[in-house]
């Protein structure tokens, strides 16, 4: 299930607190340099096409710096918007602007920048049953953020942390045994949660297929493996991982699979360029 707004706000109040935290420390002192009364209106416009995400951050800033500050959105979170327009319109105080805008715009050049790899991403595999899956792969203490950016792009959430479901990767299996003796135990200890099994070649994801897992992923799979996959009886969903590409993806579309997780969709991306001006 994709993360949805409502479900991190205290998520968003304790990262960017933590941000400004960081950021302004005992105070910000250039910001003085400015008269304490003086109000101005300020503009933030991208310098390149993007898919806009991050707009609760970017306004959790201001609110926390100076509830006074109005903000006015002119697109919203997963609008495609191109280079040069203008995303939002602030007014207020001129050092509440200036001491927010570094935290905020980092917040939302960051989101962006995941939204919009994601959309590139989902819009490979557009027309099939096939989801983009993102990964643990995250800016650590913002996991929740850029899952929610990659929802936001299009593409889809793979479980949230160690909590939600289970991955049974090759440490986990060389550790309990087996695959077998990994699943089993899986069972025994939380039933209701999903079982994810990675395997390595045919012959493990037979093994693994031959009992009710959720869903199995291929890791690094040959070309040869993958077709063995594609003609197997089981209809266990399967995942496809490891060294995810756009071209992979393309290729990987016209197979018998259900999902290809990648972690670059949060690891391997570019911020989008920003800027906000005072007027």
């Amino acid at each position: 299930m994709n993360i949805q707004l409502n479900d991190i706000i205290q998520d968003i109040r304790q990262t960017v607190a933590f941000a400004l935290q960081e950021d302004i420390g005992s105070g910000d002192i250039t910001a003085e340099l400015l008269p304490a009364d003086k109000e101005n209106t300020a503009t933030v416009i991208t310098r390149e096409d993007c898919v806009l995400c991050g707009t609760a951050w970017f306004d959790e800033v201001f609110a926390q710096i100076d509830p006074a500050v109005k903000i006015e959105w002119h697109a919203k979170d997963g609008d495609f918007v191109a280079a040069e327009t203008k995303l939002v319109t602030l007014q207020g105080k001129a050092r509440s602007l200036v001491t927010g805008e570094r935290t905020a715009l980092n917040f939302l050049q960051l989101l962006s920048g995941t939204a919009t790899q994601s959309r590139k991403y989902a819009q490979l595999v557009a027309g099939t049953d096939i989801k983009i899956l993102d990964t643990r792969k995250t800016i650590p203490g913002l996991r929740t953020a850029q899952k929610y950016a990659v929802a936001v792009g299009g593409s889809h959430n793979h479980r949230i942390g160690l909590y939600d479901a289970f991955l049974i990767k090759e440490n986990h299996i060389a550790a309990c045994g087996g695959i077998t003796a990994a699943i089993l135990r899986a069972q025994e200890l939380h039933p209701e949660k999903p079982i994810i099994v990675e395997v390595e070649n045919y012959q493990e994801f037979c093994e693994a297929a031959s009992h009710p897992v959720t869903r199995i992923m291929l890791d690094n799979f040959s070309a040869e493996d993958l077709q063995k996959v594609a003609a197997h009886p089981s209809n266990i969903p399967v995942e496809v991982s490891g060294n995810i590409t756009a071209a992979e993806i393309e290729k990987l579309a016209k197979l018998k699979i259900s999902a290809i997780s990648s972690g670059s969709l949060t690891k391997h991306l570019r911020a989008i360029d920003l800027s906000m001006r005072i007027i």
